[in-house]
Parts: C-alpha cells; sequence; structure tokens
C-alpha cells in the first residue's frame, strides 16, 4: 500500500505540472477573459472550445481535475499514513489547492486584477512544491530513515539552504508581475542572474562535497541541471517576446517558450524545496554522532 500512495503522489504531481503548463498557456496566448463568468463557463459546463476559450475552460478542466486528485490524496494520507505530520500535510495540500481555485475565480471576476493574478501564480509553484514534497515523503527511501552525512561550515547550520526556494519564489513572483504587466521586465531579468548564481553555487558545492551520497548527489544533479535549462529558456523566451513584439498576436515560438519557462520554473522551485528538505534530513554538524548503525559520511 505505501508503494502505491507513493506513486500515486508521483502521479498527482504530474498532473500538477501540467496543470501549471496550462496556466502558463492561458497568460501566454493572452485568452485570459476569453471566459467571462465563474465557476461555469458562459453558464455552461461544456462550452464550445474553441479560441481562447480553448485554453482559458482546458485550464478549468484541468484545475477541477488536479482538484479532485488532492482530495483523494489527502483521504488517502488519512487514513493509511501513520505519521500525524503528514496526515497534516495532505490536509494543506488540498487546503492550497481549495485557495487557488478561488483566486482562479477572483482573476475571472474581478477582470484579471494584477495581485490576484501574481498571487494566483506563486500559489501554483507552492502548491506544486507540495505535491512533490509529498512525493518525496511517500517514497521507499524516505521511509528507510536518513544517512546522516557529516557537514561543516554553512551547510551544517539549521536552515541553511532554505533561502534557496525563498529566492525562487520572489523570482517567480517578479516573472508573474511582468507577464501580467504590472512591473517591466528589468527586475525580473536582474533577479535572474542573482537566483541562476545561487542555485548554480549551491548545486556545485553539495554535489562537489556530497558525491558519495545518493539523495543529496541526485536532487544537487536535478537542481543544477533544472537550473541551466531554465537559464536558456528564459533567454529564449525573452528574444522570442522581443522579436515578436510587433505581431498582431501572441506568436506559437513565443508561446512555447514562454510556457516551457514557466513550467521550468516550477520544476526550479519544487528542486529547490527538496534540496532544502535533504539538506534538513541528511546533513549533521561534525560534532554530532551519526542517528544510526551503518551511516556513510561523505567526504
Amino acid at each position: 500500500m505505501p508503494d502505491w500512495l507513493h506513486r500515486y503522489a508521483i502521479f498527482v504531481a504530474a498532473c500538477t505540472l501540467f496543470l501549471v503548463i496550462a496556466g502558463a498557456s492561458v497568460t501566454s496566448t493572452e485568452s485570459g477573459l476569453s471566459v467571462p463568468d465563474w465557476p461555469l463557463s458562459y453558464g455552461q459546463v461544456m462550452p464550445e472550445m474553441k479560441g481562447g476559450i480553448f485554453y482559458e475552460h482546458g485550464h478549468r478542466m484541468v484545475a477541477s481535475t488536479v482538484g479532485l486528485l488532492t482530495i483523494v490524496l489527502a483521504a488517502w494520507l488519512w487514513r493509511s499514513d501513520p505519521r500525524p505530520w503528514m496526515k497534516r500535510m495532505g490536509l494543506a495540500a488540498l487546503g492550497l489547492v481549495i485557495v487557488q481555485g478561488v483566486l482562479g475565480g477572483m482573476t475571472v471576476l474581478f477582470l484579471l486584477p494584477k495581485p490576484v493574478s501574481i498571487a494566483h501564480a506563486c500559489l501554483a509553484e507552492l502548491f506544486f512544491s507540495t505535491t512533490c514534497a509529498i512525493a518525496l515523503f511517500t517514497s521507499r527511501e524516505w521511509r528507510a530513515g536518513p544517512v546522516a552525512a557529516a557537514a561543516a561550515g554553512w551547510p551544517a547550520k539549521p536552515g541553511s539552504v532554505i533561502w534557496l526556494p525563498a529566492l525562487v519564489l520572489v523570482q517567480v513572483g517578479l516573472g508573474a508581475a511582468f507577464r501580467h504587466k504590472a512591473l517591466d521586465v528589468i527586475p525580473h531579468v536582474a533577479g535572474a542572474f542573482v537566483v541562476a548564481a545561487a542555485l548554480l553555487f549551491a548545486g556545485i558545492v553539495f554535489l562537489m562535497n556530497y558525491r558519495d551520497h545518493a539523495p543529496l548527489r541526485r536532487t544537487a544533479a536535478a537542481l543544477l541541471a533544472i537550473t541551466l535549462t531554465q537559464v536558456f529558456l528564459g533567454v529564449g523566451a525573452y528574444m522570442s517576446r522581443v522579436a515578436t513584439a510587433d505581431a498582431p498576436q501572441p506568436m506559437p515560438v513565443m508561446i512555447i517558450l514562454t510556457v516551457a519557462h514557466v513550467a521550468l520554473g516550477a520544476l526550479t522551485m519544487a528542486s529547490s524545496v527538496l534540496m532544502a528538505i535533504q539538506v534538513h534530513r541528511h546533513l549533521r554538524p561534525v560534532s554530532v554522532e551519526a542517528p544510526r548503525m551503518g551511516v556513510s559520511y561523505a567526504r
């Protein structure tokens, strides 16, 4: 049963990433108000799927599906997981998806208010990171217990890498503010340099110092790969936007690169969250004795 719960949690996380892609498609195609009412679409459960309605109503359909999947996930965790904090985490995930749905409705009913639209984008990243964390917490590797690694200096300090997801979330907010025309692109570009440098630095430090520690090595490698890809996608998305600025409508190349950039942003956020979790779980100050036998210490 635990393995099936883990597989289901991965499935929910994958569906949530698809939801992020669907939401980014609405913004990138400028389809935000193609459906003027909510929760129905033109007073119907299923309107004719054409033009911007395809993206806007399609996004709602995916969101409703993810909401139902999250209800099942929360109930499954409550019934089957013996850890009280995991039961609460399932409820927290359910609460996040409900609030996200309400914010989505408010963007329509109040004609795309910028603060609500930006909050909607940021909460989507937080919800996706939550589903990824649940997938990690339900894995067989996590249930087997931590494999402590000796840490000295910066990584050994409590909360040493909690600033990574915090930085990424700020950058997500700046990107959302640009897409919703609340800010110019300059703050997002400047933030990209800072966030990319911080993530690459952290990834290299952990990959070099804990290459013999499988969970830390895999998470650091994923963080590096995703960050590097995201940098190139960001450049491509910006250049495509500039190149097609005079087009009468959003061009496919700009839409594809922007949606991919948003999706990789969600993966960047999630990988930074998982990095912080893995560091908190496995790293111990040098002076602290390992909590169980058979502990491996990274060089």
